[in-house]
């Protein structure tokens, strides 16, 4: 079965042509290194929700967006292998290192690795 890397991350307005640069990248090197998909999507009907929704998740302020984001691959060994080599990438070296200004607060992005149970 699939596994699957997912993202929540709050992405300031004014910084929308920065992330998409940094997406396109990512684009680039995870299938690069065996990702089966990359998907960088803006929320488009993302409404704030009274107890939980997207926004909400991330503390969503005025001025940003959420962009939701997964990357799949064959198996959660597949994920580790392809991490291990993702994160050696000399591209995308500049933000692992955190010299490369992040065009987002990292600390309100939420991210997980899900097992898939039904695919179609």
């Amino acid at each position: 079965m699939t596994y699957v890397d997912g993202f929540v991350i709050p992405v300031p307005k004014k910084n929308k042509a920065s992330y998409t640069r940094m997406a396109k990248l990512g684009r680039k090197v995870w299938p690069d290194h065996g990702a089966l998909s990359y998907v960088e999507a803006i929320a488009d009907d993302a409404p704030w929700g009274k107890r939980t929704s997207f926004p909400r998740s991330v503390k969503l302020k005025k001025t940003e967006t959420v962009w939701f984001s997964f990357i799949t691959y064959k198996s959660r060994k597949h994920r580790d292998a392809v991490m291990a080599k993702v994160m050696k990438d000399k591209r995308i070296a500049p933000y692992m290192a955190g010299t490369a200004k992040m065009p987002f607060d990292a600390k309100r992005m939420i991210f997980g690795g899900f097992k898939a149970v039904v695919e179609g």
